[in-house]
């Protein structure tokens, strides 16, 4: 992917700050301009944090009608982008409420050896083939299914969408200290897990007289 310069993203903020008063202007042609410009990225954070249900593409354009309807409330003093991802990870979160969403969590346990091949697959840089890769993917959506809904939001939000951590405050409505301190949290409990996964149980101990 081409990085843009500064001047470059600053011209692309100009041009969508104009599309987005074109569109609250009653401009049709300018917020379907805006649709296609976020709409993959939208349908990527809803199946993401949705855990990639069949409803995600369904969410994604409940999005972007919430937001036409609510464009001429948008100040343009603020990103456009980041107040769309907002709206796209509040349907998220009222789906997953709706729905009663628990974490997902397989009926059987990770054997010893996934982990193991996990960790070595994590030391190697060669490719993987599709079944380890299957697997890997297993491991890390069971242990996303352990953490709070939404500290798993702000975890994938961060590493999968590459968001900065002011902007998933802004979304999430939280100050940016209290999603460090979260994000900080949620990583130290993945590790523990994963460390509990590749370390194999021990006998209770035995008290002495």
């Amino acid at each position: 992917m081409t990085k843009l310069s500064g001047e470059g993203q600053r011209n692309n903020v100009q041009d969508e700050r104009q599309l987005v008063r074109r569109a609250q202007a009653g401009d049709e042609a300018a917020y379907e301009e805006l649709v296609r410009t976020h709409q993959h990225r939208v349908i990527a954070i809803a199946s993401r944090l949705l855990r990639g249900s069949q409803d995600a593409e369904d969410v994604s354009q409940q999005v972007f009608v919430k937001a036409y309807f609510s464009l001429r409330r948008f100040d343009l003093r603020s990103k456009f982008s980041t107040w769309l991802y907002k709206i796209a990870v509040n349907e998220c979160w009222n789906y997953l409420r709706k729905k009663k969403a628990r974490p997902l969590v397989y009926e059987a346990d990770l054997t010893e050896e996934q982990s193991e091949r996990l960790e070595g697959a994590a030391q190697r840089s060669e490719l993987i083939d599709p079944e380890e890769a299957a697997r890997q993917r297993d491991l890390v959506e069971w242990l996303l299914g352990q953490l709070e809904t939404e500290d798993r939001m702000m975890l994938e939000l961060k590493e999968m969408q590459g968001f900065s951590i002011d902007e998933i405050a802004e979304m999430l409505e939280l100050n940016p200290n209290t999603v460090k301190v979260r994000l900080f949290r949620a990583r130290g409990k993945l590790v523990e897990l994963y460390r509990r996964r590749l370390s194999p149980s021990r006998p209770p101990a035995v008290k002495r007289g």
